[in-house]
């Protein structure tokens, strides 16, 4: 008895040492997820695959898009790396878009269509295949998702940047039958002196639709971009008859961060937005990425400076003419719609920005508030 309650103290002890042994060794050998977005990116640099994805430890995301869009949820301090490596861009959009449920499938009133989510679509998806590094720009959480169902309407926004584009943001209104908007604004890099592509899509009661795709100038004369576009956008705008209209003086002077070649659009029938609107959006938007692309970069502090002066006065001009704020406020609360517009769509309104003093900083730019709410002193 005594010799057979040894044996089986000993094969118990060998047992629970064998254990802590195979914990250890796929603690040290089984990549870590950080680990595998590391080997990931230095594989495909090399112009080698690997699969590193089916091993026994249950898979742990290193990037958690909740409360506060992207928080580290490696616990292994050993094992963490720099967060160049350790966030996967590409998995932190996919999130980002699945946080939202977008892009949607049906709308807020299941009836109606949700007539310029293919717009969506198609510009996130130009977007992950063109763009160099695209990745997330972390949104307020209220400004994320909002809705109001008693009035069935919602609203979602998203926002990136990519070695291109110093800020891309994204929105999409859902208020069925009544409203649908698609609204998007592409600043380039502060390298890069050019337009910024301005994209607003709207439809009233599916009997009245605005279109407006435009590259915005920075500045009152062409010529005072690095590089000149209006004659690029011409001959396609000259394809579309529809979108050959004129805006009106109400809300926004024409002459004034509007180029000559807007694609401009009052219509009823919704066949426009399939027969001239979704090739034309499609056209300017790869014309305006192939402009960045053939634009000579400016590496001096103060004209990274300068034209991050005039995406601030674009900002403010907009900012103070925007007639969507009335129909926020009357969904979302008056605080929000004013903070939303000036905190989110134009982030750089009534803000100074002013040169680094370090020529060598990292960041070339700061902004401050301007107290006055005027245009920056900089860009007069």
């Amino acid at each position: 008895m005594i010799r057979m309650s040894i044996m089986r103290i000993f094969a118990s002890f060998m047992l629970a040492a064998s254990c802590v042994y195979s914990y250890g060794f796929q603690k040290a050998f089984l990549p870590s997820e950080s680990a595998k977005v590391f080997l990931r990116q230095q594989y495909s640099s090399s112009g080698l695959s690997m699969h590193l994805e089916d091993h026994s430890l249950v898979r742990s995301s290193q990037i958690k898009i909740r409360d506060h869009l992207f928080t580290s949820s490696h616990s292994d301090q050993s094992l963490r790396l720099p967060l160049t490596y350790a966030i996967d861009h590409a998995e932190a959009i996919r999130r980002a878009e699945e946080k939202v449920a977008m892009p949607w499938a049906i709308s807020i009133q299941p009836e109606s269509p949700l007539l310029y989510m293919p717009f969506w679509e198609w510009q996130l998806s130009f977007m992950k295949n063109e763009l160099k590094n695209l990745r997330i720009i972390p949104v307020e959480e209220k400004f994320v998702y909002n809705e109001n169902l008693k009035k069935s309407a919602r609203i979602v926004n998203m926002c990136f940047s990519s070695d291109e584009y110093r800020k891309i943001r994204m929105t999409y209104y859902d208020a069925g039958e009544g409203c649908q908007v698609f609204n998007s604004l592409w600043y380039p890099d502060s390298k890069f002196n050019l337009p910024v592509l301005g994209i607003d899509l709207l439809a009233f009661n599916r009997k009245k639709h605005l279109a407006v795709v435009d590259f915005q100038p920075l500045h009152d004369q062409e010529d005072m971009h690095e590089l000149l576009f209006e004659h690029m956008l011409a001959p396609v705008k000259n394809l579309y008859p529809s979108l050959k209209g004129k805006m009106s003086a109400k809300f926004y002077d024409e002459t004034k961060f509007f180029s000559k070649e807007m694609l401009f659009a009052r219509f009823e029938s919704e066949s426009v937005v399939n027969d001239e609107l979704a090739d034309a959006f499609q056209k300017y938007v790869q014309m305006h990425v192939q402009l960045v692309r053939d634009c000579p970069e400016k590496v001096s502090v103060q004209a990274k400076h300068d034209v991050l002066a005039r995406h601030a006065a674009y900002d403010t001009y907009s900012a103070d003419r925007d007639p969507a704020v009335g129909l926020f406020a009357t969904m979302f609360g008056k605080e929000w719609a004013d903070e939303f517009v000036h905190d989110f769509l134009f982030s750089l309104s009534g803000k100074l920005v002013e040169a680094s003093a370090d020529p060598s900083d990292g960041i070339t730019a700061t902004s401050q508030m301007n107290t006055q709410n005027s245009m920056p002193i900089s860009a007069r």
